[in-house]
């Protein structure tokens, strides 16, 4: 089974129900960033274009089923009338018959936007009667929120079982695209950079690529897992302990499909992640006791760049220290450059690794930028996710 893309299918004079993802960060009603809102347009300008009327439904936050008001979606309809110049109306709810009424009235070239979908306790549990209630409102189904995509609920999964047309939206498409390429067709060497504080969060990630890279860099405070394993005291740096074991069988894994694993071989250490300045540079074997390391060092950011160097295909999630504090920043700057300039293909994915790009202005020198934090992972990590697999079997 393969997936339709929007592209591909005649809108004109339909009605799409469109999934998108506008969880942005808000402040008293005030939008703080429109990076999501803004990765949206090019599948509803294409749909405007082509003759559609368009009914949007997305989440914000974490309502639990309850209306809360500085969760109402309302001035993402006053921004993307801006943004659009098209007038988006915005809808009392998501479902219920005023709505169903003003998605029935709409016309070619008119827009609304449904209040929070998790304003009801029925879109997260995938409930078929809400899900029965939102298909009511299009015609045709457009999948377009890769943040989600790894959730099973009623707007993303629950819609496309009762829709005979479903398709994915640009955005989708572009993230299918990307990531699947990466993992089946990568050009070479391929690259893969992790980092980031856990290792058990990005078990399974580094378990599936390390089968199907040539090389994989490890730093952030994950690499500190990896350094205690071969036995070296890391001091107060942060550490799985119980996660030991499972370090030295990855590094067994590498040697065995003869995949090149790189590991900090020296720090930027202080008293913490808020000190103003960093206390002084170590090797790998030789981290203070009462400090914590917070970024690489000098040699290991060499060290990395000449690993990234002539790479056909980098894929990047995850920080390389505490970059949020600009003592501990350099390490990942570095890296993001070398990525930036380097790769043939950059791929790069995790809200963390995303605001970096965009803080140091080299978002615009990577290739691609997932929109999906937890989705970005699940995909790499080889998994089927929900919403893609609902688009296969759409109408099933």
């Amino acid at each position: 089974m393969s997936i339709t893309y929007l592209e591909n299918i005649d809108v004109r004079d339909k009605r799409l129900l469109i999934r998108v993802d506008y969880n942005v960060p808000m402040d008293q009603g005030v939008i703080q960033e429109d990076t999501r809102i803004r990765a949206s347009l090019p599948t509803l300008k294409m749909a405007l274009e082509r003759g559609a009327s368009l009914v949007l439904c997305s989440h914000m936050g974490r309502p639990k089923g309850q209306v809360v008001p500085e969760l109402s979606l309302r001035p993402l309809a006053q921004r993307l009338t801006e943004m659009l110049g098209v007038e988006v109306a915005m809808a009392p709810d998501c479902v219920g018959s005023e709505v169903e009424a003003m998605a029935e009235a709409l016309k070619p070239g008119e827009i609304l936007l449904l209040e929070n979908l998790r304003f009801h306790a029925g879109e997260t549990k995938n409930d078929p009667d809400f899900s029965a209630q939102l298909a009511k409102l299009g015609d045709i189904f457009v999948s377009d929120a890769f943040g989600t995509a790894h959730r099973a609920h009623a707007s993303n999964v629950g819609v496309a079982k009762l829709m005979s047309t479903c398709c994915a939206g640009l955005l989708m498409q572009k993230e299918w695209e990307y990531l699947g390429q990466a993992l089946t067709d990568p050009k070479r060497p391929f690259v893969a950079v992790s980092g980031g504080a856990k290792v058990s969060g990005k078990l399974e990630l580094l378990t599936n690529l390390l089968e199907k890279v040539d090389r994989m860099l490890i730093g952030g405070a994950m690499a500190n897992t990896f350094i205690k394993a071969q036995g070296y005291d890391v001091g107060r740096s942060l550490v799985e302990d119980e996660l030991l074991q499972t370090a030295r069988d990855i590094l067994d894994k590498a040697k065995e499909h003869g995949t090149d694993l790189y590991l900090p071989v020296d720090f930027v250490y202080a008293d913490g992640p808020k000190s103003e300045h960093a206390a002084g540079i170590c090797i790998a074997q030789d981290i203070p006791a009462d400090k914590m390391v917070l970024d690489i060092g000098p040699a290991t950011r060499t060290l990395f760049a000449e690993a990234l160097t002539g790479a056909g295909t980098v894929v990047w999630n995850g920080p390389m220290g505490a970059f949020e504090n600009p003592a501990f920043a350099e390490g990942s700057l570095h890296v993001a450059k070398a990525v930036a300039e380097s790769a043939e293909l950059s791929i790069v994915g995790g809200g963390d690794t995303d605001a970096l790009l965009h803080s140091s202005g080299l978002a615009e020198k990577v290739s691609f930028i997932s929109t999906g934090g937890g989705a970005f992972l699940e995909f790499m990590e080889g998994k089927d996710l929900p919403a893609f697999k609902a688009l296969k079997e759409c109408g099933a």
